[in-house]
């Protein structure tokens, strides 16, 4: 019945390919049957017709139980063959068995077995042919072209090797590519390209270190070895992209590859998965290096069941939910089935994205809320509070830009002290079962008034572990994020467009990098291995020169530094120091399960004391005087350092190595 349902289109395709097995079988019946290889006497054309129909039907009744016309031949893989293969043993065995019980003329067991072996040669050449023909026309091959294509093929002369005597593709159409890596996502890219005629790229050759590959053929492809694929071999040939098919490669590894390779002029492209995207939620592409890359490191992914567990069917509210983090937390939460999601934000714009895109992935499935109220507001939040009575709270919004807050330090007090205040307060008033806050590690020996803030806020929360209100708090810090607003990435993806030159602050400065999906994932663990009164700290790896990072992004736009694009050092910014810190007392450091965080115990202050500090920041930010306030939170934070000072104090000092933070406690 789902054959008569098929396309027309369909159905004309697969009688004609049973016809061309047909005209097969009757060939090969013809020679093996009715040929005479010995004296003995010639087969009766009776007999010769009846074991025609018997072998025809043992194929096709095979066949049809291994869907073998089912398959799209021109996409045929391994199994597709190999099911022909299978069928057509079975048919043999069975033609064997029936001419055996049958009342027919028996025939001798090697003539059964050369009648099913031959068809099955002259069936899988058919269709291999039919491959080979559809390839060809679909890379726009010439007549000659083909003709020597079928040469190569033939005899095994790699007619690529001898560059410029076929064109595969009109000249100057496409982009010409080298692959480094012949393994299975090298021949994967290859094949895509090869036969895909919408592609604007050709393969050349492979470029790799096994033996077993290297002098050999891939998909028509001559394999080069490293040692051969010299730079000055490679800056003669005709090809304008290296792509790395390296799926397995390391930090390392990509870096002395990347630096080796640039030096041919030409572009550099990955063929993999986007740096953020999981396998199983995409497909391979060849694109630029993600921003992530440039850092040569690999991604951190500290997901597991547990969290998973945590968050299924509670009740959640993110506040800050439409920034940077607080999407991604969102995002992240989303995945977790929660019973609902509220995204409380004062900022609109951010929150009706994030809202939109959540509802077009997952529709009625997950209850979303959307609140536009800041924290500092606390008639609006309470009210939030009072309708949802949210089990987790995950406190995200802060203003975060570090000269923007110099010079409003009575907003950045507002906001972050004090909207953490009411986040805090209302969570112990509402019964949340969980607050975990977003901190950074500008809060560590603070030189700014953004991270004084921060680093006010853990205080405060930190505070609260004493207290019998059930809650469960904590707080996570981790450094610069990854393409969040505002961040150096984008600046200088900008500059580059616009030709120039690149500026940062000092070129001694270091920074710790996370990706957002990171440091999201952080604070959502985090949040289940709380206790009460924590202060968990990522091992982020090693730090980043931010010159280098600029000097890799103008590489990668296929520009060189210091020649198209020029660096320039802009002197430090108000309250910017040259390295940043993750941890106060890293003798203090206690591990978790994972080996990835660790938990800063920092003693925490009494209600009392805190009660005094946000009495002197109440009446610094009541005069409006950003002096007053910024005075105020000096007197509140007794690390808070001018720049100047723990600047000068470094650069009198050799500049620490780069080494993981948490190293000290390894």
């Amino acid at each position: 019945m789902n054959f008569f349902r098929e396309n027309p289109a369909n159905i004309r395709r697969k009688l004609l390919l049973v016809f061309y097995d047909i005209l097969i079988i009757l060939l090969v019946a013809l020679l093996i049957l009715g040929v005479n290889p010995s004296s003995e006497q010639r087969m009766p054309l009776k007999w010769f017709a009846v074991h025609i129909l018997l072998f025809a039907s043992c194929i096709f009744v095979c066949r049809h139980i291994a869907a073998v016309y089912r398959q799209v031949w021109r996409y045929g893989g391994s199994l597709a063959y190999i099911r022909l293969i299978l069928a057509d043993i079975g048919a043999g065995a069975l033609y064997y068995i029936l001419q055996v019980v049958l009342p027919v003329a028996r025939i001798e067991f090697i003539r059964i077995v050369s009648l099913a072996a031959i068809t099955l040669l002259f069936s899988l050449s058919l269709r291999l042919m039919y491959y080979f023909l559809y390839e060809r026309a679909n890379r726009s091959v010439s007549c000659s072209g083909l003709f020597w294509k079928v040469v190569e093929f033939i005899s095994g002369f790699s007619i690529m090797a001898r560059r410029g005597s076929t064109k595969p593709v009109e000249a100057g159409v496409k982009i010409k590519v080298a692959i480094v890596g012949a393994g299975r996502v090298g021949a994967m890219l290859a094949d895509e390209l090869l036969n895909n005629p919408r592609s604007h790229y050709v393969p050349c050759f492979f470029i790799d270190i096994d033996e077993a590959k290297i002098g050999r053929e891939i998909m028509g492809l001559p394999v080069y070895s490293d040692e051969e694929a010299t730079i000055r071999k490679l800056v003669s040939y005709p090809i304008q992209e290296i792509v790395f098919a390296l799926p397995q490669i390391t930090p390392e590894r990509k870096k002395e590859l990347y630096s080796h390779y640039k030096q041919t002029g030409c572009k550099i492209k990955v063929y993999d998965y986007p740096v953020m995207q999981k396998a199983e939620s995409g497909r391979r592409q060849m694109r630029e290096f993600d921003i992530e890359e440039l850092l040569f490191r690999k991604p951190i992914d500290i997901r597991d069941s547990a969290a998973n567990d945590y968050y299924r069917g509670k009740v959640i509210l993110i506040t800050g939910g439409g920034g940077s983090i607080g999407s991604e937390l969102c995002r992240q939460i989303s995945k977790m089935q929660p019973k609902s999601l509220i995204i409380l934000d004062v900022y609109e714009n951010g929150a009706y994205d994030v809202q939109q895109e959540l509802r077009f992935l997952y529709g009625s499935e997950l209850d979303l809320h959307v609140e536009i109220v800041s924290v500092c507001d606390r008639r609006g939040f309470e009210k939030v509070m009072e309708t949802y009575r949210p089990d987790i709270l995950l406190h995200a919004a802060a203003h975060k830009h570090v000269p923007l807050m110099e010079h409003n330090c009575c907003e950045a007090v507002k906001n972050n002290v004090f909207g953490t205040l009411n986040a805090v307060e209302l969570s112990e008033k509402y019964g949340v079962g969980r607050f975990i806050m977003v901190s950074t590690d500008k809060a560590v020996n603070p030189t700014n008034v953004m991270g004084a803030t921060k680093r006010m806020c853990e205080m405060i929360v930190l505070s609260r572990c004493g207290e019998n209100t059930g809650t469960v708090f904590s707080a996570t810090r981790f450094g610069n994020v990854l393409g969040s607003a505002g961040s150096v990435i984008p600046l200088f993806r900008r500059q580059i467009m616009n030709g120039g030159p690149l500026t940062i602050t000092d070129k001694r400065i270091i920074r710790y990098f996370m990706t957002i999906p990171e440091a999201s994932q952080l604070v959502l663990q985090s949040g289940v291995m709380a206790k009460n009164g924590e202060l968990f700290v990522l091992d982020m790896g090693e730090p980043v020169r931010i010159l280098e990072l600029a000097e890799n992004m103008i590489r990668l736009s296929g520009y060189e530094p210091y020649e198209d694009i020029q660096i320039v050092e802009t002197g430090l910014r108000p309250g910017e120091k040259l390295y940043e810190e993750l941890l106060i007392r890293t003798e203090e450091l206690d591990k978790t399960e994972n080996s990835m965080i660790f938990i800063e115990r920092d003693a925490p202050l009494s209600a009392d004391e805190i009660a005094e500090k946000l009495k002197i920041l109440s009446e610094a930010v009541e005069t409006e005087d950003d002096r007053a306030v910024k005075a105020a939170l000096r007197r509140v934070v007794p690390t808070f350092y001018s720049p100047e000072e723990l600047n000068s104090a470094i650069s009198r000092t050799e500049l620490p190595k780069a080494e993981p933070a948490p190293a000290a406690v390894q």
